[in-house]
């Protein structure tokens, strides 16, 4: 028998500085994921979040190396797009 994965859920922004809150005022984290079903991991990766930039938005938790690797990917399509067009 195969299982059916439970489908991807979303999650407010406000929904997870709630649960932040919880925890940083105490609450256990295996208790508040229980209460709110919730995995582990994304809990401990909003609290990381939102000590880190204020922010649950993944382009404002970027490492420098991440901002960087972007910068120059967008760079480089911008001096192909240049190359093609002076061919």
């Amino acid at each position: 028998m195969t299982e059916s994965k439970r489908p991807r859920r979303t999650f407010t922004p406000e929904f997870k500085h709630q649960l932040v809150q919880l925890y940083k005022n105490g609450k256990r984290k295996s208790d508040i994921t229980k209460e709110y079903d919730v995995g582990y991991s994304a809990l401990d990766k909003w609290i990381a979040q939102e000590t880190n930039s204020g922010s649950f938005k993944e382009k404002d938790n970027l490492t420098p190396e991440q901002q960087e690797l972007m910068k120059l990917r967008k760079q480089n399509q911008q001096l192909l797009i240049e190359n093609i067009s002076m061919s």
